[in-house]
């Protein structure tokens, strides 16, 4: 699994995830073979079904730059990772109900149980106040860009709260739908008495792309930071994904 920052409660999607969701591709049948006498010709190759779709390389490209985030902050290199020229092979299996656990403890996006053919994702950290910006871009086959923005979208009524294993407070889970970001977008946020600010996820579709912007501030509950990332990678994707 992709590591987890020790400065925030800051995690995000396994790399090699355990099992992988997306669209289903079932490669066409060959032509049946000529009855006439004549040789058949070679059966047509299988459509590609990650044709057009961004590479991780690609998506490294559209993530955020050094120069977006204030003084203080340093890319984390454990959290630089991306899926290079190629693409992971998706699996079928069923949305599981969320692991409300999991809020606390891995990625977010992973509740969902859907995975990507590539990403692209890094962290950028401030080791003076522990602040720290996440951004991901996800690029799905098909229309599961949606489904994983739905399934996100509905979080918070499975998981309104959980008990943090660090602290052993009760924390609350607040979710909305955000307006005039990418083709739809959600805001995840989490709060608690003992914690100082809060922790939330941006996640928004851009065609066949989600992308996922987890801040945690200790100055307010990490939205105003969180929706200028998304909207920053919003923009760097419309009119590519």
């Amino acid at each position: 699994m992709r590591q987890i920052s020790s400065a925030a409660r800051i995690v995000t999607v396994a790399a090699l995830p355990l099992a992988l969701t997306a669209c289903s591709f079932i490669a066409p049948k060959a032509a049946a073979p000529s009855t006439t006498g004549t040789p058949s010709a070679a059966a047509a190759p299988s459509a590609d079904p990650n044709k057009g779709l961004l590479t991780g390389r690609q998506l490294k490209a559209a993530l955020a730059p050094a120069s977006f985030f204030g003084a203080g902050f340093a890319a984390d290199p454990e959290l630089t990772r991306d899926t290079g020229d190629t693409y992971q092979l998706p699996a079928i299996t069923e949305v599981p109900a969320p692991d409300c656990t999991k809020l606390g403890a891995t990625s977010w996006t992973e509740i969902t149980g859907i995975s990507g053919v590539s990403f692209a994702q890094n962290a950028y950290v401030n080791k003076n106040s522990s602040e720290e910006f996440a951004q991901e871009i996800d690029v799905y086959r098909g229309t599961t860009a949606t489904t994983v923005l739905d399934a996100l979208g509905k979080i918070s009524k499975a998981c309104p709260g959980y008990t943090d294993s660090d602290t052993q407070a009760k924390v609350a889970v607040a979710e909305k739908p955000l307006a005039g970001v990418g083709d739809g977008a959600w805001s995840i946020t989490q709060t608690s008495t003992a914690w100082q600010g809060g922790t939330t996820l941006v996640a928004a579709r851009v065609g066949t792309s989600v992308v996922t912007v987890l801040v945690s501030s200790s100055t307010d509950n990490g939205l105003p930071g969180a929706t200028k990332l998304a909207k920053q990678l919003v923009a760097s994707l419309t009119g590519k994904a």
